[in-house]
């Protein structure tokens, strides 16, 4: 659900909140939950805080509620919120646990709001377009028209240009690891031979 900047930054910042407070729960519940069950009882947790965040949406910013729609309760099913609390939840403490769960889902929300920005200025030749239903009335004025368009590119606005802008993106995140690994390889100091150390 990331064909507009606004769309994205809603479904980051949801996310957002629910890895927070998903992963705050689980941790501080872990001595309490029987490893046995331990997945269900995540999903559990996971589906309460998605209903409450939900219900926050719909009362507060409720043009983007509709906007969202279906793609907030699916959050319940993004892996990372289950496999953050797995993984790093279950074993650490709660304000840690916390931390790790905001910092994960201000990560994913920064890619969602990259992808959503380029989808837009493609499609729609704005960015921010419907920014009121995120952040209020005043936020109309940060809507800005990149260029105009009578014909909106359709494939950038639809999934299939959301697979390919995210394609797009891994493929530049691929070529920055190898440039800066090789760089890291040419300015690392060369390794001194076995037995060299100390002779004339």
């Amino acid at each position: 659900m990331t064909s507009t900047a606004t769309n994205a930054l809603g479904l980051g910042l949801a996310t957002t909140l629910v890895l927070t407070l998903t992963n705050l729960t689980v941790s501080a519940l872990r001595r309490w939950t029987p490893a046995e069950i331990r997945i269900p009882i995540y999903v559990m947790i996971i589906a309460s805080v998605v209903s409450a965040v939900q219900m926050l949406i719909n009362a507060y910013a409720f043009g983007l509620y509709q906007s969202l729609g279906i793609f907030i309760p699916l959050i319940v099913t993004n892996c990372i919120v289950v496999g953050r609390a797995e993984a790093f939840a279950a074993k650490k403490g709660p304000w840690l646990s916390a931390l790790d769960g905001f910092s994960i889902g201000m990560g994913a929300t920064g890619a969602m709001f990259v992808l959503g920005s380029l989808r837009e200025i493609l499609g729609n030749g704005t960015l921010f377009d419907g920014a009121d239903s995120l952040l209020g009335g005043w936020a109309k004025v940060l809507r800005v028209e990149i260029f105009h368009t009578d014909s909106p590119f359709l494939l950038a606005m639809l999934p299939p240009g959301a697979f390919i802008g995210l394609g797009l993106m891994l493929a530049v995140k691929y070529l920055i690891d190898e440039k800066m690994k090789k760089r890291r390889a040419e300015t690392a100091p060369s390794a001194v031979p076995a037995g060299e150390t100390g002779k004339v």
